[in-house]
């Protein structure tokens, strides 16, 4: 059995080179790829997705995954063999209902789509967009059809992402969590007079930006030996092997905030998956366990740290470093203050912790109604803006700074959003189970030490990779299944404080 093990094993570290080789290509589309390439890199990205897909679920691997399955378990539940063989055999599983054909023309109609969005964003013209849009509804539609589903095809593709999870059971978490937050929401509101974001705003060299977030990310423990940090449209975080992970930002010369806290996400991401152990490297353990958990990552240090009193006392020196003489005579408690404004904002990755997530509700509504054929795709604008205006009370006035704003569905992920909300949940599970493992290990910021909360992610979560499920992992790391009260909990004292009431 073991030699078949190692052969498997090969098989998929093959299978793996060729993703890896695809993932440069798509990091390169959307970091350095001139426009004028975008049919090429299209045919380019969906042969090599093409060829990984039919090697990968030859009869050869099926035969092999089924012959050393129950081999592997009787090893335990903990073993390497019992997980890879776990993680293997569901991959498997979802490709080999995916015909080669049906995954090429998704990735090269998603290869396009991209070039259109970026095109159509910074043209704030939905109508150039839309019938990209409609296709990869369409293909999505087929896609969860192929995959098959008891209630909502919704169900198929939100599996993908975060396994297990439908929309019965993700539905009313998030609705839970919006009437959660309606009444802290109202109460700010009527208050955000108090607190001023006006020393976050002005005229800041974009130079200068990359310099600051190169350092910051550094201090958080991101390994600039195996990645590195460029600019992109929109930021994102890529891995060509557990050595070369890769994040992006997105620099806006006067508004701060957008690089800053673009990177410290994007760092999250690259953390969880730079802590996989060497030996997951090119099997199927890689990475995370679940999008929400990967989400509970890059949220926790964004915002749970990052926006902390504590972490910004840390960096408030660095500012004043990279851009002299624009925060003098600005305190720390001034900071903190103005990183947590908290107000109605059209733009989901600049929103503040209180509303963040009912943009995640309004994108998850979308999705499952344009799905479910109760939204057509040219009246989806329309959807946008009656639901910005019910949830903040605010209409945005182009489609850049609406419907057009995110990268997701011009990359074909549809189903991918509710796992934003699902990581806020799980961050503030990660930050109460800290409070009894590193007492005072919300204090450390303050100091520039990350390493023992780093840490703590790596032993519970990150060297974890994709060993279990992720309502396994979350019991076995935080000792308790996902629950909405904690991150409430957490939002309600905080910006109580914060505002006075």
């Amino acid at each position: 059995m073991e030699q078949k093990f190692q052969e498997l094993k090969k098989r998929f570290s093959e299978v793996s080179a060729i993703n890896s080789a695809a993932a440069v290509l798509h990091w390169d589309q959307q970091v350095y790829m001139p426009p004028g390439g975008a049919e090429a890199r299209a045919a380019a990205s969906a042969a090599l997705e093409e060829l990984s897909h039919v090697k990968f679920t030859s009869d050869a691997n099926g035969a092999l995954i089924a012959g050393l399955y129950d081999w592997a378990q009787g090893l335990g539940e903990d073993s390497f063999e019992a997980s890879y063989l776990r993680a293997a055999r569901r991959d498997y599983d979802i490709a080999k209902k995916l015909p080669a054909d049906f995954v090429g023309e998704f990735s090269k109609t998603t290869s396009l789509a991209m070039e259109a969005w970026a095109k159509a964003r910074a043209a704030s013209d939905f109508s150039a967009f839309a019938p990209h849009l409609q296709k990869i509804v369409d293909l999505n539609l087929r896609k969860a059809q192929i995959l098959g589903y008891k209630d909502s095809p919704y169900d198929a593709l939100l599996d993908l992402y975060e396994p297990g999870a439908t929309k019965a059971a993700v539905g009313p978490v998030l609705r839970k969590l919006a009437e959660g937050l309606k009444p802290l929401i109202s109460e700010i509101n009527g208050r955000k007079a108090k607190i001023s974001n006006g020393i976050l705003k002005g005229d800041f060299d974009e130079e200068r930006q990359l310099a600051l977030v190169n350092e910051l990310t550094a201090a958080l423990g991101y390994d600039f030996k195996r990645g590195r940090q460029d600019r992109s449209v929109h930021p994102f975080t890529t891995g060509f092997s557990i050595n070369d992970v890769r994040i992006t930002t997105r620099t806006q010369r006067d508004y701060l905030p957008a690089a800053v806290y673009g990177s410290i996400h994007e760092c999250g991401h690259a953390l969880y998956s730079q802590g996989s152990p060497q030996e997951f490297e090119f099997t199927p353990l890689a990475d995370g366990a679940s999008l929400g958990v990967h989400e509970s990552q890059s949220r926790f240090w964004e915002n749970i740290v990052g926006r902390s009193r504590p972490f910004c006392r840390w960096l408030l020196p660095l500012l004043m470093k990279h851009f002299p003489g624009k925060f003098d005579g600005v305190t720390a408690d001034q900071l903190y203050a103005a990183v947590n404004r908290s107000e109605p904002s059209f733009i989901r990755v600049e929103a503040d912790e209180v509303n963040y997530n009912l943009h995640i509700l309004l994108r998850y509504e979308i999705e499952t109604a344009m799905l479910e054929g109760a939204l057509k795709v040219e009246d989806a604008p329309a959807f946008w803006n009656a639901k910005m205006q019910d949830y903040f009370g605010i209409t945005p006035a182009k489609a850049s700074d609406g419907i057009l704003q995110d990268v997701h569905w011009s990359l074909g992920m549809i189903g991918y959003f509710p796992t934003y909300t699902l990581g806020n949940l799980i961050s503030a599970q990660i930050a109460r189970k800290l409070d009894a493992d590193l007492p005072g290990w919300a204090d450390l910021p303050a100091h520039g030490e990350f390493a023992p909360i780093l840490s703590w992610l790596r032993k519970h979560i990150h060297s974890q990779g994709r060993k279990y499920l992720p309502g396994r992992l979350l019991q076995r790391a935080v000792g308790e299944e996902l629950r909405v009260e904690p991150f409430l909990d957490y939002i309600k004292d905080k910006y109580s404080k914060l505002y006075g009431f």
